[in-house]
């Protein structure tokens, strides 16, 4: 199984003057997962379509947040 949210953990300097991030993640989209479109997938009706911003439930990626509250 996938996850679309990843994280990587970058170099913190002996010598960066701000307070470091130890682990910043990002999100990938459902569609990297998936090779081709199966035939008869299935799909929201036209309202649920149009709120959630896709047709099919498989590609629907909700923005989660970090949690953190600093806008990163």
């Amino acid at each position: 199984m996938f996850t679309q949210r990843k994280a990587y953990y970058p170099y913190i300097s002996p010598f960066d003057p701000c307070p470091p991030q130890r682990v910043k993640t990002y999100e990938t989209p459902p569609q990297l997962y998936m090779v081709y479109q199966p035939p008869n997938l299935p799909q929201y009706g036209p309202y649920e379509a149009l709120k959630r911003g896709t047709l099919w439930p498989c590609l629907f990626s909700p923005y989660e947040s970090s949690g953190r509250g600093d806008g990163s």
